[in-house]
């Protein structure tokens, strides 16, 4: 399940770029002042008698990536039906900034350099330097808890109701910096895994594993007993993916305890590459692929090569995601091979019977969210705008988009229509939503029932059910940093996730011995990874306390 990139979830070599530009206009720590239009009561003589937000037209401008793989048509979000008819309910018209393809990163850095900044910025936070605390530091964005609370009665509500999202959304002396991007149930948190082929699991007559040795029993029975039954010993038994395994879902790496970033145990910030335990995932990676159990290509396959492999009948397991993996490989084998089943397999453990301590979990909130800049002349009426999409009609427009037209209500169920489902001009599910809404991201409450039709299969279904069944306490939450912090784990962190990629493949394609470990260590620790994770600690520390 993508989303919109999905958007860049906590990269803190990412920061590095932004630091460089931004650090010349920095102002420390130091909270500056917002717009001098302070928040006043809403005036109820002023509203229109129509219920709109504006008395006459008002345009604001809007930065924000385009969602997805837009379908054809669509130039801009004001081509998607959800805020067409949000322009209808508040009179207000939307001029949107969308950075081309492949170029966010860039075009944000541009825009960030100019100063000249549009009214509203949507962004995954994180990326910038010192995150929400540091773009408010530096005059970029205003903090809005005033305008929430006078001006945002939807928001306000939820925030009342739900102490835990307010805690995760503030920063540590309590400011708010966006209207938030929200994943407040489970369910949608988790939405990738590990995926392997049931069917070839059923030919080569072995059980769903659940173990490492277990795993390495399947992957050697799907390398050597023909699997895909075309007499050619051509499978591939497993893709790894070294960003994906050492940054977020912790595939294999799970089964030790550990991660490949900064996690929790007992209640203190560790760095995973650092322990012994990460030592013996190497160890048993690199005899993986020492035996040809791991895609001797691993470290250059691209998505595409990726689609090829598992459309070709030639891989056994990798990590997926429940619709772009799952999803799009079962529908797009259905009538090749009828027999092609992908299921989701449990984070393998070390001992039969552990629970899983680390798995795939995103945030509440993962600092994707709508923030109002400096610049904008007209804050109260944006805030209301934003507001629109945390209540009931606005939620019902974004997460399912037009009633009759993309979705119908049966017993209380907003049901996707064919036109969505079922598109007779074969578009994706994604594609054709995304004509009349955009509930995989965007500054509202994401709804439960979009993934319950979005993962309607009952081998994604299975699968997320699977996947979620982690322990995954040990995972940060949503850390603030100031400008100093959030520069100086970029200084650092950037030299050490590069080292650790780089050794990483060394060590499993035996061009490093696993002997050098401790030399691995001792160079990140040679590169200041003590400072970080005291700098970690200590934002952990005062989230603890908000």
């Amino acid at each position: 399940m993508k989303y919109g990139k999905r958007y860049w979830i906590t990269a803190l070599a990412a920061f590095t770029s932004l630091t460089v530009v931004l650090s010349a206009c920095s102002s420390g720590d130091k909270q500056e002042e917002g717009p001098a239009n302070t928040p006043k009561e809403a005036d109820a003589t002023n509203a229109p008698a129509d219920g709109k937000i504006v008395a006459e037209p008002l345009t604001l401008s809007y930065f924000v990536t385009m969602s997805g793989n837009p379908a054809p048509g669509m130039k801009t979000q004001n081509d998607m039906a959800a805020y067409q008819e949000t322009e209808k309910k508040t009179g207000i018209h939307i001029e949107f900034q969308h950075p081309a393809v492949g170029q966010e990163k860039n075009q944000f850095n541009l825009l960030m350099s100019s100063g000249d900044y549009p009214d509203v910025i949507e962004w995954g936070w994180n990326d910038y330097p010192g995150g929400g605390v540091g773009a408010m530091n530096n005059g970029v964005i205003i903090p809005l808890n005033d305008y929430i609370e006078k001006f945002a009665p939807n928001l306000s509500k939820l925030l009342e109701e739900n102490p835990e999202i307010k805690k995760d959304i503030s920063t540590d002396d309590g400011r708010i910096y966006a209207f938030p991007f929200l994943r407040s149930d489970p369910y949608l948190r988790t939405y990738q895994g590990i995926g392997v082929r049931q069917d070839w699991l059923d030919e080569v007559g072995l059980q769903m594993p659940t173990t490492i040795d277990e795993w390495h029993a399947v992957l050697k029975a799907f390398k050597e007993k023909d699997p895909n039954k075309n007499g050619k010993a051509d499978e591939i038994p497993l893709l790894i993916a070294r960003d994906t395994m050492l940054n977020f879902s912790n595939v294999f790496l799970n089964a030790w305890g550990t991660s490949g970033r900064f996690n929790l145990q007992d209640g203190k910030v560790v760095f995973g590459p650092i322990q012994s335990e990460y030592k013996a995932f190497l160890q048993t990676m690199r005899s993986w692929y020492e035996e040809g159990l791991i895609d001797r290509d691993y470290a250059g396959t691209d998505a595409k090569q990726k689609d090829a492999k598992w459309t070709g009948e030639l891989l056994g397991a990798s990590e997926l995601a429940v619709g772009g993996g799952i999803g799009k490989y079962t529908t797009a084998m259905s009538a090749k091979n009828p027999k092609f089943n992908l299921a989701g397999a449990p984070y393998p453990t070390l001992a039969k019977g552990e629970k899983p301590v680390l798995g795939q979990r995103e945030p509440i909130f993962n600092s994707v969210g709508a923030a109002i800049t400096k610049n904008n002349k007209h804050v109260e009426e944006t805030v209301k705008w934003l507001d629109y999409k945390y209540g009931e009609e606005g939620s019902m427009l974004f997460n399912f988009g037009i009633e009759g037209k993309s979705y119908v209500m049966k017993d209380g169920f907003p049901t996707y229509t064919d036109d969505i489902l079922k598109n007779p001009d074969g578009l994706a599910f994604g594609t054709s939503l995304g004509r009349y809404a955009i509930p995989f991201g965007g500054p509202f409450v994401q709804d439960k029932r979009y993934q319950l039709q979005n993962a309607s299969m009952p081998q994604q279904q299975a699968a997320l059910n699977t996947w979620m069944d982690v322990e995954n306490e040990n995972w940060l939450p949503p850390l603030s940093f100031t400008n100093d912090e959030s520069a100086r784990l970029a200084s650092i962190m950037t030299d050490v996730n590069t080292y650790r990629d780089e050794m990483f493949d060394k060590y499993v394609m035996g061009a490093e011995s696993i002997d050098s470990f401790n030399n691995f260590v001792k160079t990140i620790e040679g590169m200041g990874i003590q400072e970080a994770l005291e700098i970690q600690q200590a934002a952990y520390d005062r989230y603890l306390k908000r």
